[in-house]
């Protein structure tokens, strides 16, 4: 006799919910433009209630979503951008709340492809500096599927949106990810939209020298590249000075470099200065996990509706400082109400 509940009506709609999240870009008869789209891989995220060298048997864990893309893709909705999320998801039961999240946050999922794989899933535990390791479950993942042949199923959403974002860590899942994210750059920069790149190095998913090559090929496609110092540039282009990171990227074809250096320093470069800008510090941090995604989503987002780049930057490190008072990826996503707010507020009090 199976051991197997029978199944409700719950578990009925759920399964009607799913479905109709993967499969709505088939009802569809066109697409609409977007402000922003997002190419990556959502992800389950488990946060340990410990540092995870301290982890033992018993140590409690909670379970959220998250990933480069979902936290970008959430604070470009917040910042107010009708945002898409380009992505493959599994088939496990994950899959019901992963995009339940994702759309409660504002993101628009009908796009989204599913394969007969696992989500990816990582832990880590909280931190609020920023500076953590991670332990993956991504090896040939849903995520990891994503392939040219999806670029072309979402040619025409991409060749009229406003904006991409997208990552190194998205580039290194496998090689047909990275010639996923080229293939989806190229049509964006191609149509006239901007293209946002985060190079995101990540050790454990790739190596520096895939990671430079990716850079190179993607460089000259970006509007904006959004990189940290000295972790990415000390990776990538053999630096943990700022200035010569940005000089270095942009030097690669990039046409402007923001830098984030710590909680409190951002450098911008876009080929007529270099200058730090005032970044709001939050007094009672949480959890730094996914602040640069909030800073590279809310910058994205207001550069698509068409704010000054100075703005949309300051809009960007106030969204970011507000989010680590959230615990995961996507704990806090802040209104654009209270990000303008403070982003106001910091513009006073610090006479930028």
């Amino acid at each position: 006799m199976s051991g197997r509940r029978p199944a409700t009506a719950h578990d009925a709609r759920a399964a009607y919910d799913a479905r109709a999240a993967y499969d709505a870009h088939e009802t569809s008869d066109s697409y609409d433009s977007y402000d922003v789209l997002v190419l990556g891989e959502v992800l389950v995220e488990i946060h340990a209630g410990t540092a995870l060298h301290d982890a033992a048997d018993g140590t409690p864990a909670r379970i959220s979503y998250s990933g480069d893309a979902l936290n970008a893709a959430a604070a470009a909705a917040a910042a107010g951008a009708r945002t898409a999320l380009l992505a493959v998801v599994g088939d496990d039961e994950l899959s019901v709340p992963l995009l339940r999240r994702a759309a409660e946050l504002g993101v628009d999922v009908s796009h989204v492809r599913r394969a007969p794989q696992p989500n990816g899933a990582y832990l880590l535990s909280a931190d609020t500096d920023g500076d953590r390791a991670f332990v993956y479950w991504r090896t040939r993942s849903a995520g990891s599927t994503l392939a040219p042949r999806h670029i072309a199923s979402w040619r025409e959403p991409l060749t009229r949106c406003r904006a991409l974002i997208t990552s190194g860590i998205t580039g290194a899942l496998s090689p047909s990810s990275r010639d996923a994210v080229l293939a989806a750059a190229h049509l964006v920069h191609g149509a006239g939209g901007h293209v946002t790149y985060d190079p995101n190095f990540r050790s454990r998913l790739t190596g520096r020298a895939e990671a430079r090559e990716l850079l190179a090929r993607i460089a000259p496609l970006t509007g904006l590249l959004k990189t940290s110092c000295p972790a990415d540039a000390r990776a990538l282009v053999d630096t943990s000075d700022p200035r010569t990171a940005a000089a270095r990227f942009r030097a690669l074809g990039a046409r402007t470099v923001a830098v984030t250096s710590g909680a409190d320093r951002l450098l911008l470069d876009d080929g007529t200065a270099a200058a730090y800008h005032p970044v709001p510090v939050n007094p009672a941090p949480v959890d730094a996990t996914g602040a640069g995604d909030c800073f590279t989503g809310t910058t994205t987002a207001r550069l698509a509706l068409g704010d000054r780049l100075a703005d949309a930057v300051a809009y960007g490190a106030a969204a970011a400082s507000l989010s680590v008072s959230g615990r995961g990826g996507t704990g806090r996503v802040p209104a654009f109400t209270e990000t303008a707010a403070l982003a106001a507020a910091h513009r006073m009090a610090t006479g930028s």
